[in-house]
């Protein structure tokens, strides 16, 4: 065989493969046109509300109700609906944002650590009744928290703490998917020799859990506390009933009232701006919690849901 014919031979097999290359993930890229553009949706169902709500919180009343939801329109009133949200009723806007504010972290960093202790107890203990408790708290996860607002009511009130922050803040303490993520997430992140390890060195178990255990669950924690301040963030049955003084009230209960005090005077669309821009101003402080500590989110999540 001449050089020329070798060539040739090389030269061939060389284009020949990549094109089978080709042919071979083409139907690969097909498949996933389907996940893509249901990805897509997915994003478009969580963004389009909140550009919505940004949206409308640049128009006035009358520009809220003529032109089209998703784009501006009329004039730019973003300034001027700030104005009002914060000087409305002597500026009571301000405190409910520090009424949340308060609630929502005190409730969060309550409900992280007795997540994180009672699921690093599931995790790393044994002792009777391990299994029935943890069922319990299984089975808790799938009780509405609507369910249980009036008996929560009817205990607080015999208590003599309604009306006061303990009654949002107490409730919010008890998180059993807290519960159930630290004990998933512990049973993987703590190795059981470090354990061994620190007793044999003479460590008490409250030492081990504060300096060993807790260095190793920060993922685990910064999830929990996430969800539980998002919970109590949102939440509006609970402060709802238990609350009648309009100091207490937290955004959710407040921007409601705000409305239906319009709606009751006969103005019914004289706020519908002011409430929207109040809204949009309330979920700016998540929006910054989350960007914040978006990857211990994710790793926290990775990390307790696939075993080593």
């Amino acid at each position: 065989m001449s050089a020329l014919d070798t060539r040739a031979m090389v030269t061939g097999d060389s284009i020949a493969g990549p094109r089978r290359g080709r042919r071979r993930f083409a139907p690969d890229r097909r498949r996933s046109m389907p996940l893509t553009v249901l990805l897509w949706l997915c994003v478009a169902y969580f963004v389009l509300p909140l550009w919505w709500l940004f949206v409308s919180s640049t128009k006035d009343n009358s520009a809220l109700f003529s032109t089209f939801g998703l784009w501006f329109g009329g004039d730019f009133s973003l300034w001027e609906n700030l104005q009002t949200l914060f000087t409305v009723r002597d500026g009571i806007f301000v405190r409910w944002m520090g009424n949340t504010l308060f609630y929502s972290l005190t409730a969060a960093i309550g409900a992280t650590l007795l997540a994180t202790m009672a699921g690093y107890a599931f995790a790393k203990y044994e002792f009777p009744g391990k299994k029935a408790m943890f069922s319990a708290t299984l089975g808790a996860v799938m009780i509405p928290l609507t369910a249980l607002a009036l008996p929560t009511y009817l205990l607080f009130s015999q208590a003599g703490l309604t009306d006061t922050p303990w009654a949002v803040i107490i409730p919010s303490l008890v998180s059993p998917f807290g519960v159930y993520l630290m004990r998933v997430y512990a049973a993987d992140a703590i190795d059981d020799s470090l354990l061994e390890a620190a007793r044999v060195d003479g460590a008490g178990e409250f030492r081990i859990f504060w300096q060993v255990g807790l260095r190793l669950l920060g993922p685990g924690l910064v999830t929990v506390f996430l969800f539980s301040l998002v919970a109590t963030w949102n939440n509006y049955f609970l402060p709802l009933i238990m609350l009648n003084s309009s100091d207490l009230y937290p955004l959710t209960v407040g921007l409601a009232q705000i409305q239906s005090a319009a709606s009751a005077g006969g103005g019914s669309q004289a706020l519908f701006s002011t409430v929207i821009t109040g809204s949009f101003v309330s979920i700016l402080p998540l929006v910054i919690a989350f960007l914040f500590l978006q990857r211990y989110w994710q790793s926290g999540l990775a990390s307790g849901g696939v075993k080593g």
